[in-house]
C-alpha cells in the first residue's frame, strides 16, 4: 500500500515499489505503467483524501490481467497482432480507481484466457511465487503472482474454468469467483461469454470484501450483468452444513494431498460445521463439456476466427481448441446447454440442505517440465475441480491451505449457490482465522436492532442466522426508551418509548429484503417492528411493542443481558 501521508512518504513508496518490480520475474507483466504516471496518480489521490473524499481503497496497488481494458493502454491477451488501445476503462477498473486504488500494470496470462496453466503464453512462462520450478496457474498466471510476490495488493483476473481460483491456489493466496454477472463484463475480452466472470486476487478476506463491496453491480453497458439478488445472505450460518465428495471423487489427490485436504474438513468440523458427503460424479461430468462438448463452440465465438487469420504468434494449445471449436456443429451446442441445464437441476437437490461445497482447488500443482512435456493433459488434470463451477452458475473462494514437500502448493475451494457469494467468503474466513465481521461484502439490505432474545448467544439468535443475517455492531437507542418485561415460553423485553428513558444496549442486523419479510411473518403480538432512534441519531427498525405499561419495568438493570444475570434466568439456545 502506498502511503498518503506526505509527499515524501508517496515518492518513497513508488520508489521501493518499483524497485521491487525490477527485482521479480519479468513474465509476470505484459506492460508496466511509467514510475512517473504512478507517481502522478498517487499525489492526485493524496489531494483528494485530503480534501476530504472517502476513498475505500485509497492508496491500495493493483494489476489487471491483459485481457481487461485500461484506457490508452494495449489490450493483448496475450497476442501481439490483437492488440488495441482502449479508449476507455473496463467498468471494473474504473470503479477501483474512482474508489483510491492505483494502478500499477497489466499482467502475463494464458492467450485469450484459455488455459489453467500459465504457461501458454509468447511473453513467457509465470512460475509460482511459492516455488519458481513450478507454474504460476492459468490462465490469470501475472495477476496470481503478481499478488503472491506481494508486488500489489490486489489483482484482477477473470474465470471461466478456474482461472481466478487455480492461480490463487498456486500462489498461496485468496481468488474470488463471483456470481456470474455481478462483475460487469464490458472491456473485457471474451473466451466463453455465458460463463465468463472477472475474478480477485487478494490476500485477506477482509481486503476482498472491501474490493468487492467497489466493483459488484449492474452496468448500463453490460447487458448481462446484475444486482445482488433480493434474497442473497448476508452470513453464513453459525453451523454451516458443508457437502464433501466422496473418496471415489478424490482419486486424482496424492496421499498428501488427500491428508491437506482432510485437514481442512476437520478444521471445519472442529468450528461446529456438519460435514455430508455428496457423489461429486456428476459435477465431474459436466464439468467435461466446457472443452469436450458443444459449449467450446464459444471459443470460437470468442477468437476462433482471429486465430486462422492470425496463426503466427499463436500458442498451438490454444489454437487447437480454436480450431476444433469452430468445427462445431449447432445441435451438438444445444445438446451440451440442455445437458448443464439438466445438471445445474440436479445438482441443485444433491446439494438441498447444504450451505457450501468443499473440493480441492486442483488436484496437482505442477513443474514447468511437467506442462512442457504434455501441456493439454496436465492442464485437464488442473481443471478437474474447477470446469463446473460457472457452468452451474455458482460462486466459489480459493483458500490457500499450504504446500507439500515435492508436489507444490494445495488449496481447497468453498463453492456456494448464485449469490451466497458472502456465505463463500465468511467460511473461507472461519478456515484462515480471520475476523469474520471484516469479511462484509456489502449485500445490500434493512438493518434491524435487536435488544432481547434475539441478541447474539441468546434463545432467539438462532432465528435470525437461519435467515441469513449478519450482526452489523452494538448500537444503543436513545434516552427516549424504557425496557419491559414480557413474560412467555421464551422471555422477551419490549423497548418502548417513553417521556422518561434511558440509553438501552442493543445490536444492529442486517438482512436481505426476502429474509426481512419472513421476519416480519414471523413476529406475534405483543412484538412488532418499527422506528427505533438510535443514540447516535440515526433511526432504524427495531424491535418495539405495543403493551400495557404497567408491564414489569427492567430498564434499570442497564439492558437485557443485565436483567438476565441478575435475574439468574436460564440461557436454553
Amino acid at each position: 500500500m502506498i502511503s498518503l501521508a506526505s509527499p515524501s512518504s508517496v515518492s518513497d513508496d513508488i520508489d521501493s515499489l518499483f524497485s521491487a518490480l525490477d527485482a521479480a520475474p519479468s513474465t509476470i507483466w505484459i506492460a508496466l505503467r511509467a514510475a512517473d504516471e504512478v507517481m502522478a496518480d498517487a499525489q492526485a489521490i493524496r489531494e483528494r483524501v485530503d480534501g476530504g473524499e472517502g476513498l475505500p481503497l485509497a492508496g491500495l496497488t493493483f494489476a489487471v490481467k491483459d485481457n481487461i481494458d485500461v484506457a490508452a493502454m494495449q489490450t493483448t491477451a496475450a497476442h501481439p497482432a490483437f492488440t488495441r488501445v482502449a479508449d476507455r476503462h473496463a467498468t471494473v477498473v474504473e470503479r477501483l480507481i474512482a474508489a483510491g486504488a492505483l494502478l500499477i500494470g497489466k499482467t502475463n496470462m494464458d492467450q485469450f484466457a484459455t488455459g489453467l496453466v500459465g504457461a501458454r503464453s509468447p511473453h513467457g512462462v509465470v512460475t509460482s511465487a511459492l516455488d519458481p520450478q513450478r507454474v504460476a496457474g492459468g490462465s490469470s498466471s501475472g495477476s496470481g503472482a503478481a499478488v503472491g510476490h506481494g508486488l500489489v495488493d490486489f489483482s484482477l483476473g477473470t474465470d471461466t474454468a478456474g482461472s481466478g481460483r487455480v492461480p490463487a491456489a498456486f500462489n498461496g493466496i485468496l481468488g474470488i469467483k463471483p456470481t456470474l454477472g455481478l462483475l460487469p463484463l464490458d472491456g473485457v475480452v471474451p473466451a466463453s461469454p455465458s460463463y465468463d466472470t472477472v475474478s480477485v486476487f487478494a490476500t485477506t478476506t477482509a481486503l476482498a470484501a472491501r474490493i468487492m463491496s467497489v466493483i459488484t453491480g449492474s452496468s448500463p453497458t453490460d447487458p448481462k450483468s446484475r444486482d445482488w439478488a433480493l434474497d442473497a445472505p448476508h452470513a453464513a450460518p453459525a453451523r454451516p452444513v458443508i457437502a464433501l465428495p466422496g473418496r471415489d471423487d478424490l482419486v486424482s489427490l496424492s496421499p498428501a494431498a488427500r491428508a491437506m485436504f482432510d485437514d481442512a474438513v476437520t478444521r471445519f468440523e472442529a468450528l461446529g460445521a456438519e460435514m455430508r458427503t455428496i457423489d461429486l460424479a456428476p459435477f465431474l461430468a459436466t464439468a467435461a463439456l466446457l472443452y469436450g462438448g458443444g459449449l467450446v463452440s464459444e471459443r470460437a465465438w470468442s477468437y476462433g476466427a482471429f486465430l486462422a487469420a492470425h496463426p503466427e504468434g499463436a500458442d498451438p494449445s490454444v489454437a487447437a481448441i480454436a480450431a476444433a471449436a469452430m468445427q462445431v456443429d449447432g445441435t451438438a451446442v444445444i445438446d451440451a446447454q440442455q445437458s448443464v441445464a439438466a445438471a445445474t437441476r440436479h445438482a441443485r437437490e444433491v446439494l438441498a440442505g447444504t450451505d457450501a461445497m468443499l473440493i480441492p482447488t486442483a488436484p496437482i500443482h505442477p513443474t514447468v517440465d511437467e506442462v512442457a512435456s504434455d501441456p493439454i493433459g496436465v492442464n485437464s488434470v488442473v481443471g478437474t475441480f474447477t470446469n463446473f463451477v460457472n457452468l452451474m452458475d455458482m460462486a466459489a473462494v480459493a483458500v490457500p491451505t499450504g504446500t507439500i514437500p515435492d508436489e507444490g502448493a494445495f488449496g481447497v475451494s468453498i463453492v456456494t449457490p448464485r449469490f451466497h457469494d458472502q456465505v463463500a467468503l465468511d467460511l473461507a474466513a472461519r478456515l484462515l482465522g480471520e475476523p469474520e465481521q471484516n469479511a462484509a461484502l456489502g449485500v445490500p439490505g434493512a438493518d434491524v436492532a435487536v435488544f432481547g432474545a434475539h441478541l447474539s448467544g441468546e434463545p432467539l439468535n438462532p432465528q435470525l442466522q437461519s435467515l441469513g443475517a449478519r450482526l452489523v455492531g452494538e448500537v444503543r437507542t436513545a434516552d427516549r426508551f424504557r425496557m419491559l418485561l414480557i413474560e412467555g415460553e421464551v422471555d422477551r423485553p419490549a423497548v418502548v418509548r417513553s417521556t422518561d428513558g434511558a440509553e438501552i444496549p442493543g445490536e444492529l442486523w442486517r438482512f436481505s429484503p426476502v429474509a426481512l419479510s419472513t421476519l416480519l411473518r414471523s413476529i406475534g403480538a405483543p412484538l412488532a417492528l418499527g422506528q427505533i432512534e438510535l443514540a447516535d441519531g440515526s433511526s432504524v427498525l427495531g424491535f418495539t411493542a405495543s403493551v400495557d405499561l404497567s408491564q414489569r419495568d427492567i430498564t434499570d438493570f442497564g439492558g437485557w443481558r443485565a436483567f438476565r444475570a441478575a435475574s439468574a434466568l436460564p440461557v436454553t439456545v
